[in-house]
């Protein structure tokens, strides 16, 4: 929809997202594999989220921040994938300009705590590791809730600014969207305005967003390689990093996605790659989490066994 302004300018008042071009059948194929993925990730998540919260054993910093990362992984996909399988059914789909920018900021408020909270748990393993004897006086509870109170405060405050330049942004030509949701590299390539300072207010947001927690992470990792190099036994060696390996796959998955859409995106790389390199991060990620972070892990198993045997011997 367009309307005029005072200047009889014509303004756009929603967009048209036009997803996967394909034929019918494949868009139906993806629509069925995009549910079960989404269903898989809100019961996987669910799951931790709740093991977490009424088993004893897993009152622990790790096990915490895994829970924080479920409900950011919850957020970002339930504000994505359910206008994705609508797109996919009707073959494109249109979105108000206030749900966009609405989309917009949920999406970058999941993306940018998820960045944060990876960086915690990067610290987390530090301490654990590096510092064993200082851990349950350095991680206490108390220390835990404000760092993830803070990966959710700088979450919602810092990407407002970004939020309402993009709102301010002009639309008065093609309100096609070649992307599956409102991301910020589409909304400006279709602006009528100048979207210089939009672009420079984002790699400013960069450092605080992406630079600084994965230079958090590399460097945490440094000190955590160089201090299991040192410990004498094999078997001491592959316990040590086992905790890591998991967190490890997932951080390598979500920034090297995140830095190729957005810190270093190339002119040659063609809409569909983009599409499907914002998949990996919005939609595969928050699936695996639960299964590389917590569904492999014994004290997983044993909750889950233990919360099963509970309900059945409660069982009238």
């Amino acid at each position: 929809m367009r309307i005029f302004d005072e200047r009889n300018v014509t303004v756009v008042t929603e967009f048209f997202l036009i997803g996967f071009e394909g034929s019918k059948d494949l868009r139906v194929f993806l629509f069925f594999l995009f549910m079960v993925v989404y269903c898989g990730t809100l019961c996987g998540n669910l799951l931790i989220i709740s093991l977490v919260t009424s088993s004893k054993n897993l009152h622990t910093p790790m096990y915490f921040f895994i829970s924080q990362l479920s409900i950011s992984d919850i957020l970002l996909t339930t504000d994505i994938v359910p206008n994705i399988l609508h797109i996919l059914l009707n073959n494109g789909g249109t979105i108000g300009f206030i749900n966009c920018i609405f989309q917009f900021y949920f999406f970058c408020v999941s993306i940018t705590s998820e960045c944060l909270l990876l960086a915690v748990m990067s610290y987390d393993r530090y301490v654990a590791i590096c510092n064993p004897l200082r851990y349950a006086s350095i991680m206490t509870s108390a220390q835990c809730v404000k760092l993830a109170g803070m990966c959710w405060i700088v979450g919602f405050t810092i990407i407002l600014s970004d939020t309402v330049s993009v709102s301010m942004l002009r639309f008065c030509g093609s309100n096609v969207i070649n992307h599956l949701f409102c991301d910020l590299v589409p909304l400006l390539a279709i602006s009528c305005s100048d979207t210089l300072m939009v672009q420079l207010e984002m790699y400013i947001l960069s450092f605080p967003v992406a630079i600084i927690p994965s230079t958090i992470i590399i460097t945490s990792y440094i000190k955590i390689v160089s201090t299991i190099l040192k410990i004498p036994s094999s078997t001491g060696r592959q316990k040590a990093f086992s905790t890591c390996s998991s967190h490890l796959t997932v951080v390598s998955i979500f920034y090297w996605t995140l830095f190729s859409v957005y810190i270093f995106p190339t002119k040659e790389k063609s809409s569909t790659i983009g599409k499907v390199l914002s998949l990996l991060y919005t939609v595969l990620t928050p699936f695996i989490n639960p299964i590389i972070y917590s569904l492999r892990n014994k004290d997983i198993k044993k909750a889950i066994q233990k919360t099963r045997w509970k309900h059945i011997l409660n069982f009238p």
